[in-house]
């Protein structure tokens, strides 16, 4: 376990100690030398760390052998063609997931099947006080499997002007994002479609960071069967 110490690092050790199938071999904090996870025999590393390192840990694994399941953000298109070469160049396998828990991986799904129906959308994602980056890994898979769905632009309300500059949110290709930090939070997201007459809500929440370890025991479980980069969970289940 590469992030260890971390609040979903500390949540996936517990996980994977209860399950009988899979035995924690390593666990690795933030000034540890990612070597132990060699010499400790690990098939398989998950990476819960930082935008800031989670590159360099991938490409230790696949260029060691070691599958890797990774769910720390700051792997975007080009970093992810990087890790593909890596994979594709190795013997061990990766899999990029935005997201572990089931019930968000369906409000992508949803989300991405409303997208041809609305003339506008919008996405509000909420999370602790202690997440690093904006917007979520989540919301912005979630925009790019809404546009990767559609055959037309966004409408946008006209001659749109901000008295407070980004009052609007960030903008991913016609879909605005509200990237909101709170204390008491976990991890939460609403999409909002609206078009004539009607508006369509898809909210999911995780409560409690133990709605992501079935995702990522799955995920942990799979990996060395599946190709050399999987990105997103869904391909994973049978949905």
């Amino acid at each position: 376990m590469i992030g260890a110490a971390g609040r979903m690092g500390s949540e996936v050790c517990r996980a994977v100690e209860a399950d009988p199938d899979l035995q924690l071999v390593a666990r690795v904090v933030h000034d540890d030398d990612l070597r132990v996870v060699t010499k400790a025999g690990a098939d398989v590393a998950v990476e819960f760390t930082t935008p800031a390192s989670v590159k360099d840990n991938v490409r230790f694994c696949l260029e060691h052998d070691v599958h890797v399941v990774v769910g720390a953000t700051g792997l975007g298109p080009p970093e992810l063609q990087e890790v593909e070469r890596w994979a594709e160049a190795s013997k061990a396998n990766a899999i990029v997931a935005p997201n572990f828990a089931i019930g968000a991986v369906l409000m992508m799904r949803f989300a991405a099947a409303a997208a041809p129906h609305f003339d506008s959308a919008e996405v509000v994602e909420r999370h602790h006080e202690k997440k690093i980056d904006a917007p979520s890994g989540t919301a912005l898979r979630t925009a790019h499997l809404m546009n990767e769905a559609r055959q037309r632009s966004w409408e946008s309300p006209p001659d749109e002007s901000e008295t407070v500059s980004g009052s609007r949110g960030g903008d991913v290709d016609g879909i605005h994002i509200h990237s909101l930090r709170l204390p008491g939070s976990v991890a939460h997201q609403e999409v909002v479609l609206g078009t004539a007459g009607e508006t369509l809500t898809i909210r999911h929440d995780s409560l409690d960071r133990t709605s992501f370890m079935p995702g990522v025991i799955l995920a942990v479980k799979k990996v060395p069967s599946l190709g050399p980069l999987t990105v997103g969970l869904e391909h994973l289940l049978e949905l």
